[in-house]
């Protein structure tokens, strides 16, 4: 099923918002895989994603406060964000920048297209069995990372492929325990909470790691930052949360089928990246799993 048919059917049954959240995450994360390989010339990997997050959330909690006069989260929200951040954000964008490093981004967002995948084994653990569509789904989606892994980019990069499967794991975890047992403060406070608790942990791991930031930055890596922080964060990420708020962890995880699309494109035209025939092969197989986790039927009421 390619984007626009399962855009058009989505306006017959979807809010307007849920709509534009998915085109915010399938379109702009898309893009931003790039942008992080962008500004990995002059902001190291958990450098890069802690400064990031805490701009943007620093700013995103001060407007929510004092323009929209909504309160500070509680100090058991302040655990929650701390939780899903750390998982989220420190483990799932932190492992992402690092994996990037060294395996292009094309091929890192086509890994990550087995999110959902692993989203739907989490949910066991909440009593969620998956059918026999999402099951046949599972498979196939397993068959085409095992592919994925063995071609060229991966196989060069054994660090890469260990960071991009941490993170992955820990970014499906964060996405579980955020909708079904850790739930944030109201709206976009609740939002703003993450990236401040998971920018913090994540300049923890930069100092830990003796990160350091190269000085004078690339004014292509200062533009890929600034693009990071209002469309990656503000925009994007927060249309994340706010689907995994008001529809299904599913369909809130459906940008993993059309981000490796974008993603590898702009690897090869922009950045210079080589994917072989292999590893777009192997992709498209990860992607058909996806789609059939999508086309599950849907529970009788």
């Amino acid at each position: 099923m390619s984007s626009l048919a399962l855009s058009a059917s989505a306006r017959r049954t979807l809010p307007p918002l849920v709509i534009a959240c998915l085109a915010a995450t399938w379109v702009i994360w898309g893009s931003t895989y790039l942008a992080i390989k962008f500004a990995l010339v002059s902001f190291p990997p958990f450098l890069q994603m802690g400064s990031r997050f805490l701009v943007a959330g620093v700013g995103l909690a001060l407007w929510m406060r004092f323009a929209r006069h909504a309160p500070w989260p509680e100090p058991r929200q302040w655990a929650h964000a701390t939780l899903v951040g750390s998982l989220m954000l420190g483990g799932g964008m932190g492992g992402v920048a690092v994996a990037e490093q060294t395996v292009g981004s094309g091929l890192v967002v086509a890994f990550i297209a087995v999110v959902p995948l692993m989203i739907v084994l989490i949910n066991l653990c909440w009593g969620v069995k998956p059918g026999r569509l999402e099951l046949a789904g599972i498979g196939v989606g397993l068959v085409g990372v095992l592919m994925l892994i063995r071609g060229q980019g991966f196989a060069a990069s054994p660090a890469g492929l260990l960071a991009i499967a941490v993170a992955c794991v820990t970014w499906s975890l964060g996405s579980v325990l955020s909708q079904r047992a850790t739930p944030l403060a109201p709206g976009a406070m609740g939002f703003a909470s993450e990236m401040i608790c998971g920018g913090v942990v994540l300049m923890a791991l930069a100092a830990a790691t003796g990160e350091t930031f190269a000085w004078p930055p690339q004014p292509l890596a200062v533009a890929a930052w600034a693009y990071l922080v209002v469309f990656g964060s503000l925009i994007a990420f927060n249309a994340y949360m706010l689907l995994l708020s008001r529809a299904s962890v599913g369909l809130a995880s459906s940008y993993t089928f059309v981000n490796p699309v974008i993603a590898m494109a702009l690897g090869v035209t922009l950045g210079g990246e080589t994917v072989t025939a292999f590893e777009w092969s192997a992709a498209g197989v990860v992607l058909v799993g996806v789609v059939m986790l999508l086309l599950k039927p849907a529970p009788r009421g």
